[in-house]
């Protein structure tokens, strides 16, 4: 039998972050058990899903009554500043886990991101 891999889309603003392992070990030496990993107020990962951003009308479109339209133009969005790759510092508390094909992932809103760290391709120098 074949298993099929499954595709993760991600919906709105918000994105899908493979969240650091974090240090399970303190600095004493004692290691410590996930649960107390997930009390941290501040988490990182790398994203690697982005939605579309956040949904919005078009003024124009409808006329008076836009809610007796039937056929809706395309849908417009206003993207989100996170990016494929960004490294990002997020609040543990906003973010959703979800196991998907043996992957532990996180899905953050973006007004829950922090500080987004990119690579700079501008800074490279030969």
């Amino acid at each position: 039998m074949r298993h099929k891999k499954k595709q993760i889309i991600v919906v709105g603003d918000r994105v899908l972050i493979q969240p650091d392992k974090g240090e399970s070990k303190s600095a004493a030496g004692l290691y410590l058990p996930p649960s107390v990993l997930e009390k941290q107020e501040i988490r990182g990962g790398i994203i690697v899903e982005v939605g579309p951003g956040i949904p919005v009308g078009n003024p124009g479109e409808g006329g008076d009554e836009p809610w007796k339209t039937e056929i809706h133009s395309g849908i417009k969005y206003i993207p989100t500043q996170a990016e494929l790759g960004d490294y990002a510092l997020f609040l543990n508390k906003a973010a959703i886990e979800i196991k998907v094909e043996k992957d532990n992932y996180l899905i953050v809103p973006q007004s829950a991101i922090l500080v987004l760290i990119r690579d700079d391709l501008n800074s490279l120098t030969e």
